[in-house]
């Protein structure tokens, strides 16, 4: 998992943010990927590269990272029946 630390104010803050393989089709399908997850519970942000098949995911503080991301897979299915987030 990478983790990144920020200094805001003097104060130690991490963030958590993950990137993830994804197998889509199009970029009009990766934006609705995209659309999806940023919609999800837990997290903060979301972006999706079509050209490199990636997905940076930023997640809200505390959140289950593994459970979030499963309904970050099935938000995705809803739109894109078709597109793939690989967990592993």
């Amino acid at each position: 998992m990478n983790l990144r630390t920020f200094y805001f104010h003097k104060e130690r803050v991490k963030i958590m943010k993950k990137v993830f393989d994804i197998e889509v089709d199009c970029g009009h399908c990766a934006l609705k990927m995209e659309e999806a997850v940023k919609a999800t519970a837990g997290v903060k942000d979301a972006s999706v590269n079509y050209l490199t098949l990636k997905m940076r995911v930023e997640f809200e503080d505390g959140a289950d990272v593994d459970a979030v991301m499963k309904a970050a897979r099935k938000n995705c299915k809803k739109v894109e029946s078709d597109c793939e987030i690989f967990l592993d």
